[in-house]
């Protein structure tokens, strides 16, 4: 195996042993922690390390020192033992003094689920801003964690003109974060700026866009290159694909849409990585309208799509409207059902193109609906003005006059409120 990359949190020189930790807590089934463990396992699969072992607890509440309590504990470290296990997994976040208590217990490294899902967007970003948003995350998630990593952190600088109380090395760590991560948060700024301006141009053209959004693998990548020709990488693993890419779409009928990939979702998604990829999922909440793929071969596709909509609330995105595409429809009849479930939604399979023109005609029928026929009543000396509406709409009917040109033509909000002083009176 290759040496990690920088950042990255398991260590990549040889393929780690695992013991999967998921809880139960209050009235939880036992059912769903199951299959967060074995997304989980998917997870550090594709972080490269193997699950050797697996241990679910039920519990009314979380241990505040340990999150399974003292003898569960006790129980893992001799599992831990038994199996020549490396590293402890949580299903659940631990707090920053509950990874160390429990690492005191178990002997070895106690990570959660947030660490794992960091450590793969570490391996896998590529672009410049992907890398920046990676280890801002990176950053957020280490700070807090910072106290209590041994005493050979407290140095205390001595001498003539230091005399005093001095300054620990733990001090010198956090402050050196704190500047690293402004830094970085302003260049994302900067990059969230100019993205900004070139939205405002997009609107200014009345360009449509679509956000391909959806679980991770659910294939939203290869639905873009399907649809564009893009190229993108597509992998059968979690979060191949981590920059967003743009391309140019012709819907039936001639209109040019621009459809944009986004990161992939999952349960539980890191909120440091909400944060820090903000301006990546910006793309989403300023889309005229949302294509959720969905795996409908997946064992949970219901609980997928559940946790793609709590991101979109968090970001903002919730009130866009969606189209449901379910794909994979090639993989048996289970998946047709999963569409049958969801009015209006279409079956595609994006790697063998079956279902793409019924998909293509549905978007299109989508963006119209959003869109009202008005009544514009244009001066003929208001060209612009007229070029501007054939432009930005479309043109059902046109009636000439004596000094202005009647039209009645589709225009959705942002074209209504453009041309609402031209706006035929009722």
């Amino acid at each position: 195996m290759s040496q990690r990359p920088p950042g990255s949190l398991i260590e990549r020189t040889f393929r780690e042993r695992i013991v999967l930790v998921g809880v139960a807590l209050g009235p939880a089934e036992l059912d769903e922690v199951e299959a967060g463990l074995d997304e989980l396992a998917l997870l550090v699969d594709t972080a490269g390390a193997d699950v050797v072992a697996r241990v679910v607890q039920r519990r009314d509440r979380p241990d505040p020192a340990t999150f399974v309590g003292r003898g569960k504990a006790a129980e893992l470290a001799e599992l831990s033992q038994a199996v020549d296990a490396d590293t402890v997994v949580f299903d659940e976040e631990l707090t920053p003094g509950q990874q160390r208590n429990l690492q005191e217990v178990l002997g070895r490294t106690a990570i959660d689920r947030t660490a794992v899902i960091l450590d793969i967007f570490a391996q896998n970003a590529r672009t410049p801003e992907g890398k920046a948003q990676v280890e801002l995350a990176l950053l957020r998630y280490r700070l807090p964690r910072l106290r209590g990593r041994g005493k050979q952190l407290s140095q205390q600088a001595g001498g003539i003109g230091t005399r005093g109380p001095g300054e620990t090395q733990l001090e010198v760590d956090r402050r050196r974060l704190v500047r690293r991560m402004q830094r970085l948060e302003s260049e994302l700024g900067q990059v969230s700026r100019t993205r900004g301006l070139q939205r405002r141009a997009r609107t200014r053209s009345r360009q449509r866009e679509l956000a391909l959004v959806g679980y991770t693998n659910a294939g939203k990548s290869t639905l873009l290159n399907q649809l564009t020709g893009a190229g993108v990488l597509t992998e059968n693993r979690l979060f191949s694909t981590l920059d967003p890419r743009t391309r140019q779409l012709a819907l039936p009928g001639g209109e040019t849409v621009l459809v944009t990939d986004t990161v992939g979702f999952v349960r539980k998604l890191p909120h440091q990585l909400v944060e820090a990829f903000h301006s990546t999922l910006q793309a989403i909440g300023l889309a005229d309208l949302v294509v959720h793929v969905v795996d409908g071969s997946s064992r949970d596709p219901e609980g997928q799509m559940a946790a793609v909509r709590a991101v979109l609330a968090e970001i903002g995105a919730g009130s866009i409207p969606e189209l449901v595409v379910v794909n994979k429809i090639d993989q048996g009849p289970e998946v047709a059902r999963v569409v049958a479930r969801h009015e209006g939604a279409v079956g595609i399979s994006a790697r063998t193109g079956a279902g793409i023109d019924q998909f293509l005609r549905a978007v299109a029928d989508r963006l119209r609906t959003a869109d009202r026929v008005v009544r514009l009543v244009v001066p003929y000396t208001r060209g612009d003005v007229l070029a501007a509406v054939h432009r930005e709409g479309e043109v059902v009917e046109q009636e000439a006059g004596a000094e202005a040109a009647t039209l009645t033509v589709l225009l959705d909000e942002a074209g209504r409120a453009r041309f609402s002083e031209f706006t035929a009176a009722s």
